[in-house]
């Protein structure tokens, strides 16, 4: 089609295209009436129509033409709604479509909104300004006031909410989705009862094309309750995914039901006319709706913000039961906080020096990166199976504790200001965790190298020194982007923790462990039992520890590999390295470099915590669902209560909310332990 001239009137175009009897089926009269109608005043459109009726009559006659024999049943069962089983295909196809448009059936309605310049958010958001009564008057102008009521118009919305029906029916009938919604195992299938019914209002309308439906219909009536009954059945299946898990192909197929249920009420609101002037609304609203779905066909945002939200939401609800355990309130869980980090830092301390042994080893960028990743690995893994915390390990874990424990409060000032207790309880965990991690891994990795010292008779960390301490000088190195990038990787380890306790779930695992027969028969019941357990318990943390340790450990290597300047930065391992490169110097350094180093290993602390925390938060909120305005009173809420109480953000000062907060937490174990 040819490009439109911006400077042609629509005064024009229905003299150039409708001043005869145009016998056409063009689309491209069509596209320059719309576009020259954009610039005017749809006034002036109306009025020129009524004062040249021989105008009106064939643009009438043109349209009534252009629009014959096109079915629309595809903008109705196709637009906007997943067309895939999986995200990925999906995201696929709508990005291809976006990209280079598939080639459509030109018989149809889908065909003639792509090939007559619609812009669909643009052009709609127009057609919504335009004042209310002057559509009226043009729709009843064109004769098509009252098409809603035609039978073979309504043939097609029947048929369209069949082809819906026969869809979902096959999806709702899965296995796997069944298995999501036990409570309807003892009660009829509301999808198949669905489809029963439309089935039976299609043939009814065969044999009285002049069927009408009323809101008091007992067909209309029992229609809507099957329809009420599918979402239910949705709702409760994503409901049950905390207690059963999920995986992303029963994710996607819960969504393209609920999109294909919502589908079919917005339909069949459509065939409901109770008064005269519902003729004329619904008319108008089948042209909107058509418009609205084919607007949003490849909507790639609205995609992932529907298959991601689910997934993030049960993250976040695995690793909220974990984060419980890392917010502090007694002083008795204070010190005992502190007990762990230092347990962590010990291990971390040797971990700094084993790293710089590896580093004398000679090979390849791989064996390096094998080798620190491995190194990294196996410390996180011991942290993690003897009790022991990394304090930066943390805040993805109780990021999703603290917004799930909102979440199921609600959101007001006071539960604001409860919140707020509870990020201080966090802070301050966080700040003992930190205090324990490098008062441990400082002195811990200089006792490992001076005994190393003396018994190789041989300082070994003198080669590493200027570069252990060059990379905590954040003027002279990228250490606040390396600091950044580990706290990234948190951010990803805390994901992978929830989403292997979410898989473990789905696909039984624990069960399954317990009742194999191979490990029953070689190793008895109790074995099996107690593997069980300990699987349930311990797997999740030990693989997203063994991811974490490899991420740290290959990103220099890989960045080296493509020259980028590429590294990580971690406060425990940082304070270890600051004693090895102190000690390379024989303690002999100037007051700016100590100063630096000794601020720096603080400051990469702040950034792994901050973009792990940042970025966890961001998951949580987002997936229970909270807006950008509640997210905003709640950061005010927590700098207003660390102006008025700053010292509790770092040591455990009773507060009369500790009652609130601990009920807040526990309530949060109960829940978790009810859905398993």
């Amino acid at each position: 089609m040819k490009l439109f001239n911006s400077h042609v009137t629509f005064e024009s175009v229905l003299k150039k295209y409708f001043s005869f009897k145009n016998e056409t089926l063009s689309l491209e009269p069509f596209a320059e009436f719309l576009e020259s109608i954009k610039r005017a005043d749809f006034t002036d459109v109306l009025n020129f129509l009524k004062n040249n009726p021989d105008s009106s009559q064939n643009f009438k006659y043109y349209i009534h033409n252009v629009f014959r024999g096109r079915s629309f049943n595809l903008s109705l069962t196709e637009a906007n709604i997943l067309s895939e089983n999986a995200f990925f295909p999906e995201f696929k196809k709508r990005v291809l479509n976006t990209v280079l448009p598939p080639v459509e059936n030109e018989k149809t309605v889908w065909y003639m909104i792509d090939n007559v310049s619609f812009r669909p958010k643009k052009d709609l958001g127009y057609l919504h300004n335009l004042p209310e009564n002057e559509v009226n008057e043009f729709f009843q102008m064109l004769d098509i006031a009252d098409f809603i009521v035609k039978p073979d118009v309504k043939k097609e919305i029947i048929f369209s909410m069949n082809i819906l029906s026969w869809r979902v029916t096959g999806m709702a009938m899965e296995v796997e989705v069944v298995r999501m919604a036990p409570e309807y195992r003892n009660f009829d299938n509301p999808f198949l009862a669905l489809q029963n019914e439309l089935e039976a209002l299609a043939e009814e309308l065969e044999n009285n094309p002049e069927l009408q439906l009323h809101s008091k219909d007992s067909r209309y009536k029992q229609i809507k309750i099957y329809i009420e009954q599918c979402l239910e059945f949705v709702n409760i299946a994503f409901k049950n995914s905390s207690k059963y898990g999920i995986s992303g192909k029963i994710n996607q197929s819960l969504l393209k039901i609920r999109q294909q249920i919502q589908r079919i009420y917005d339909i069949i609101q459509l065939l409901v006319i109770d008064q005269k002037e519902d003729v004329l609304i619904n008319s108008k609203l089948l042209v909107y709706n058509v418009l609205n779905y084919k607007s949003r066909k490849n909507n790639i945002s609205e995609l992932i913000n529907d298959s991601t939200r689910l997934i993030s939401h049960l993250i976040t609800n695995h690793t909220a039961e974990a984060g419980v355990h890392y917010i502090t309130s007694t002083r008795k869980e204070y010190m005992t906080m502190f007990y762990k980090a230092s347990g962590g830092g010990i291990i971390v301390g040797a971990l700094c020096v084993l790293k710089m042994l590896y580093g004398y080893i000679p090979g390849s960028d791989f064996s390096h990166a094998f080798l620190y990743s491995m190194n990294y690995a196996m410390g996180f893994i011991m942290i993690y199976l003897m009790g022991f915390t990394l304090a930066t390990k943390q805040p993805a874990m109780t990021a999703a504790t603290m917004t799930k424990v909102l979440a199921d409060e609600g959101n007001n000032k006071s539960n604001n200001a409860e919140f707020a207790h509870l990020v201080s309880k966090l802070f301050r965990s966080q700040f003992i965790a930190f205090v324990g991690n490098v008062l441990l891994s400082f002195p811990i990795a200089l006792i490992i190298i001076y005994g190393l010292d003396v018994f190789f008779s041989q300082n070994l960390a003198v080669d590493r020194s200027d570069k252990l301490l060059k990379d905590l000088d954040p003027f002279k190195s990228k250490a606040i982007l390396h600091a950044s990038i580990a706290g990234f990787y948190l951010f990803i380890s805390g994901i992978i923790s929830g989403n292997i306790g979410n898989n473990s779930v789905f696909y039984h695992i624990p069960e399954r462990i317990a009742k194999n027969l191979s490990i029953r028969n070689f190793f008895g019941k109790k074995f099996a039992k107690s593997l069980s357990k300990y699987y349930a318990k311990n797997w999740p943390g030990i693989v997203s520890n063994f991811w974490f340790g490899v991420f740290l450990g290959a990103t220099a290597p890989i960045g080296f590999f493509l020259g980028l300047d590429l590294d990580i930065r971690h406060i425990t391992f940082a304070a270890g390295n600051f004693a090895i490169g102190l000690y390379g110097k024989d303690f002999s350094v100037d007051s700016y470099t100590f100063w630096i180093s000794f601020i720096t290993v603080f400051l990469i602390g702040f950034f792994n915590f901050l973009v792990s925390f940042s970025l966890s938060m961001f998951l949580a909120f987002r997936s229970r669902k909270l807006n950008s305005d509640q997210v905003s009173e709640i950061y005010k809420e927590i700098f207003k209560y660390f102006f008025r109480h700053p010292f509790r953000f770092f040591l455990p000062i009773r507060s009369r909310l500790d009652k609130k907060a601990d009920d807040l937490m526990s309530n949060t174990i109960s829940i978790k332990s009810e859905d398993r």
